[in-house]
């Protein structure tokens, strides 16, 4: 096996790589003047079982044409098998026509890396579940529940708990961490007129003196999370804390996030943390490394991935 990664996120491929005790692949990735992506990988390749891990995060078409080059150079290096390892999906919103003359480019990204030469993907939590339809190859999709879930009872216990979904779209998300910590579940009805907006509508369930954890994949603008956050102290929650997979934290989310009523919002490292995101003082960050690592490993050796979350 070997692991080779992108420039995306390379603090998540070292430790990775620590938890296989499998050094990266060494590999050239570098840039014309023109900004053209040009990649050497400096190892042989021949016959081998390859993992690439490269995150679509911003610049996402920066990172995405690195991931679908390296793809290239390992197939053209005879590499047995490519597996792209995709922590976060970058396109993966655009899962389904919006509009008329709209894309689905979620669709697109996977043609685009199929036809680059991967046999597999390996991703997680993707924003929806059909996404992994839209590829012709085996694609796992890694839920961080295990992880969350247990930081959740770390932190929290288990009484006087209730997890929100902070719109319908989640809640079989939301659900599964509520059951893995047997706690109630909650969630926030809320309407989007115009795109990257939303207004908080109303909160199905009863959150009165609990403690509300919100968890969802993503946050971006986090317009959404912090009025939901906003809504739950309105109708009684004794305290509001976030758990998210993808912290993408664009525009002013920062400052968003640090002036709401969120005491604690928890991020995963599918993609790296910027400074600006570490010296905000009411996010931290939990690492998927292991659960990645051990995924890869099975993936290698040919077994199960899904008994990962029996």
């Amino acid at each position: 096996m070997k692991i080779i990664t992108g420039n995306s996120n390379r603090a998540l491929a070292t430790a990775i790589s620590n938890q296989l005790n499998i050094p990266l692949t060494n590999a050239s990735i570098r840039r014309f003047a023109d900004m053209e992506i040009f990649v050497e990988v400096l190892e042989n390749v021949r016959g081998e079982d390859v993992f690439v891990i490269q995150s679509t995060s911003y610049p996402a078409n920066d990172n995405l044409m690195e991931l679908l080059i390296i793809i290239d150079a390992l197939k053209r290096g005879s590499a047995k098998r490519i597996t792209a390892v995709i922590p976060y999906y970058g396109y993966g919103r655009q899962d389904r026509k919006s509009g008329p003359r709209t894309p689905i480019s979620a669709k697109l990204v996977a043609n685009l890396i199929t036809v680059a030469g991967a046999n597999r993907v390996l991703t997680v939590d993707l924003h929806a579940g059909q996404i992994q339809g839209f590829f012709d190859i085996p694609t796992d999709n890694l839920l961080p529940v295990p992880v969350l879930g247990k930081d959740i009872e770390m932190r929290y216990g288990k009484e006087g708990i209730t997890v929100v979904s902070p719109d319908v779209g989640g809640v079989v998300r939301a659900r599964t961490i509520a059951r893995r910590i047997n706690a109630d579940l909650a969630i926030i009805d809320k309407r989007r007129e115009v795109a990257g907006i939303s207004e908080v509508m109303n909160v199905i369930g009863d959150v009165k003196g609990r403690r509300c954890i919100i968890v969802d994949d993503i946050v971006d603008s986090a317009g959404t999370i912090c009025n939901a956050a906003v809504a739950l102290r309105e109708h009684g929650a004794s305290s509001v804390s976030a758990y998210i997979t993808h912290g993408v934290l664009s525009g002013g989310a920062l400052a968003r996030i640090n002036s709401s009523p969120i005491e604690l919002m928890m991020i995963t490292d599918t993609i790296q943390a910027t400074e600006a995101t570490k010296s905000i003082s009411n996010i931290h960050q939990l690492t998927l490394a292991p659960l990645i690592a051990e995924a890869i490993k099975r993936i290698s050796e040919e077994r199960s991935v899904s008994s990962l979350f029996d």
